[in-house]
């Protein structure tokens, strides 16, 4: 008998981002309620079509999200911030859009709830707000009528349903502080009548996510583990579901829970020994998720269906097949890539394709004939081959890689006599203001690039419009009186994606889409072989940015953690040597800039803090090698040459060590969102250099007031000495449009020239 397929998760975005696409038209009124959900609609349908064609037994449901799942649950469970909430308690689409992008029920601006990491991946998830006397009830039905919509098609259904305890987990406690466990009895109840819901529904199976199980957790979150699904038992069968790493750690705590069954990412993670399933309850299902959710890679199924043999003659129908994690975090349809040759094309799978490996495993394992067999040899040949390929393997760079010397990862001088140096070269004033580096990629640049993919413009035609949005966005600056100047990227399409297409040992999908949060979508670059650097890559528009001013005009570059981190990685080498081949390759760009003329160099790493291991034991190692990784970067300046970086989104605290062992000079960081939450931080830890913390939320409409900006700012000299503080946004203004950007930097201006008036800093820079 065959093991029983299934998905954890799938993509929602849709193979021509047609969700990105309706939300913004919602959003800008351009469309209705009913056409976003009739959209949202055709979506789940089609791709519970697709998974059933391709042999999944059991279909994901619940995992379709208008903006991040996360966020779902908890309309789910009724945790709706006051400030977002109806008077009269309705909850709709729009109740969550609010939470999302910052609105109160009135229609003014009201902060959006903050949003962070979703574990080690470059998905964003909107934290959950709890308070003492936090309420939990069913509000929001999305869940339910999604399961009777699939059931209507005839498809076997497995809801999925975030955990409760890794739901108080992610979340942050607001106001009062309390011990969030202490809301978790109220919780219960509420995932028990989900739960009575869902088993009334004729929902046989639930998929209960609990990835926290991935983390060192304290002693008292694993007891509140036993307790809390103890008092879940009665309604459906629950498959506990890890994902992102091992659960060895937590093994005995797992093999002790009343569920009926465990998933385990053997991706991330490990295979089950035959000892550890020796202690599992026999009657337990064992899912193994041997299908890479966050890679784009064919399996090798020869060797996984050597694995699986041993596993399946044990378990017999005990076995079930699914991917590592939710493929979320894949593009979803390899079909649509017509441009990749033939070759490139043989050695991936995108998530419609990775349902066909599990089927194809599953058919293997149940009927074990030659025909399946042979199915799987010829499946696995091309990923096979690929470990020989010369596109893969550049002795040139390797040997680039082993002759690295520590020299060469430090700047010439220290801080201190590097900013005196900077100070005189640069001549800023207090609280001097930029920005973090892109404007608003307007409708009319977003042409531009198309047009000249497909061949309508010709080289010389691309580079003087670019050069003339250039201009554009100069002038603006000039006029807004910043001190630091960008040149806005406007012939970037993305951070990552555009780095990757002027180095060789990248691949590059055209519809390759995975979703970052909400309507945002990234195409992240695939690194197939050895990186280098054939040409420089942002050179030449910085330079031309700069003959247009006398103000200072920043080098904008993405930094090697955040190229690793930000990109689909290639499978046979560790991510330490690809961080080095990238940081060699960037250290070349970062010192033909200043060689141009650029006196300002922000390297961006945003994603530092997510490459962390989930495991605090491994963070050290990570830290060393990612630190190095940076420093080798950046140390090929002058010590005149200033050196930023920019950091958003994630928990920064638990690493600020390692942020300061970078050594940038000036580090831009996302606090707004958290009201400067942040900078409670640098009560214990005394920041050496010059930081700028984001005074307002670059993700929001919302134009922030002078008074808040200013608020803000006079927090952060509180922690940090006024002379070393920067005034700017908290990421890029790609995403914003021009009229908002305009009034929103104006006000920043204003109220860092107030704090200027105001005599708060008479340091000269």
């Amino acid at each position: 008998m065959a093991p029983t397929t299934h998905t954890l998760g799938f993509p929602r975005i849709g193979v021509k981002r047609e969700l990105k696409q309706a939300l913004e038209q919602y959003w800008a009124g351009t469309i209705s309620a009913s056409q976003l959900l009739d959209t949202g609609r055709t979506l789940r349908q089609r791709h519970w079509q697709w998974q059933a064609e391709a042999g999944i037994d059991l279909l994901p449901v619940g995992d379709f999200a208008w903006y991040d799942q996360v966020l779902s649950t908890s309309l789910l469970l009724g945790n709706i911030p006051a400030r977002h909430r109806d008077p009269d308690g309705h909850v709709d689409l729009d109740t969550l859009f609010r939470i999302a992008r910052g609105r109160a029920p009135t229609g003014h601006a009201a902060a959006a709830s903050e949003m962070s990491k979703w574990f080690n991946t470059n998905y964003h998830y909107l934290v959950p707000e709890f308070s003492r006397d936090q309420p939990f009830s069913l509000e929001w039905s999305q869940l339910f009528d999604e399961v009777a919509e699939a059931q209507a098609l005839g498809h076997t259904v497995k809801p999925v349903l975030l955990g409760p305890l890794s739901y108080l987990w992610l979340g942050k406690v607001k106001g009062e502080p309390f011990d969030r466990l202490e809301l978790l009895p109220q919780l219960i109840n509420t995932y028990a009548a989900i739960l009575t819901r869902l088993a009334a529904a004729g929902c046989d199976w639930v998929q209960i996510d609990e990835p926290a199980l991935v983390l060192d957790l304290p002693e008292n979150w694993q007891r509140a583990y036993q307790s809390a699904y103890a008092a879940l038992q009665g309604h459906c069968r629950l498959l506990l579901t890890s994902y992102f790493g091992p659960v060895d750690h937590h093994w005995s705590l797992i093999q002790q829970l009343p569920v009926q069954g465990l998933h385990l990412d053997c991706v991330a993670g490990h295979w089950p020994t035959q000892a550890q399933l020796a202690t599992l309850p026999d009657d337990w299902v064992i899912s193994l998720g041997i299908i890479n959710g966050r890679n784009i890679w064919r399996a090798d199924l020869q060797q996984q269906l050597r694995q699986l043999t041993p596993l399946a003659e044990r378990l017999g129908e005990r076995l079930w097949l699914g991917s590592s994690c939710s493929l979320l975090h894949c593009p979803l349809d390899l079909q649509e890539e017509t441009t990749l040759d033939h070759e490139a094309r043989s050695w991936l799978a995108f998530a419609r394709q990775k349902c066909v490996e599990l089927n194809l495993l599953a058919q293997a394992l149940g009927q074990g004939e030659t025909a399946d067999i042979q199915r799987i040899q010829a499946y696995s040949a091309p990923i096979q081959s690929r470990a020989t390929s010369t596109r893969v393997h550049n002795p040139a760079v390797q040997v680039a890689v082993a002759t690295i010397t520590p020299t060469q990862a430090q700047r010439q001088s220290g801080y201190p006599q590097r900013a005196a140096k900077q100070r005189l070269a640069l001549q800023l004033p207090a609280w001097p203001t930029t920005t973090i580096g892109s404007f608003p990629q307007t409708r009319q640049i977003r042409a531009l690039r198309q047009d000249y993919k497909q061949g309508r413009l010709s080289s010389e035609a691309y580079e003087s419009a670019l050069q003339q949005e250039i201009a554009f966005a100069v002038r603006e600056q000039e006029a807004l009186d910043l001190d630091v100047l960008v040149h806005g990227e406007p012939e970037r399409n993305d951070m990552v994606e555009y780095f990757g297409e002027q180095l060789d040992g990248y691949l590059f999908t055209r519809n390759g889409w995975v979703q970052s949060y909400g309507s945002r979508c990234v195409k992240p670059p695939i690194i197939s072989g050895d990186i280098s650097r054939p040409h420089p890559i942002t050179v030449a528009w910085s330079q031309y940015a700069q003959s247009l001013t006398r103000k200072p005009m920043k080098g904008m570059l993405t930094g090697p953690l955040t190229m690793l981190c930000w990109s689909f990685l290639r499978e046979d080498l560790d991510r330490q040597t690809i961080a080095r081949q990238l940081a060699l390759a960037l250290r070349d760009e970062v010192c033909e800039l200043e060689q141009a003329g650029i006196k300002i160099i922000q390297i961006d790493e945003p994603a530092l803090r997510e490459g962390l291991p989930l495991r605090q034991a491994e963070w050290s190692d990570y830290l060393q090698w990612a630190v190095q990784a940076f420093q080798l970067t950046a140390a090929g300046v002058q010590d005149e040459t200033q050196i930023h970086t920019h950091m958003c989104y994630c928990e920064f605290s638990d690493v600020m060590d390692a942020i300061a062992a970078l050594d940038a000079d000036v580090i831009t960081l996302e606090t707004s969102r958290s009201d400067m939450e942040l900078l409670e931080t640098f009560r214990t830890f005394a920041y050496p250099n010059e930081i700028g913390p984001g005074v307002y939320d670059i993700h929001s409409p919302n134009v922030p007031s002078i008074e808040w900006m200013a608020s803000l700012l006079r927090k952060a000299a509180e922690h940090i000495p006024a002379e070393r503080l920067w005034v700017n946004p908290d990421c890029g203004l790609k995403t914003r449009g021009w009229e908002e950007t305009r009034a929103a930097l104006a006000n920043m201006v204003i109220a860092a020239k107030q704090l200027r008036h105001d005599g708060e800093s008479s340091a000269i820079r």
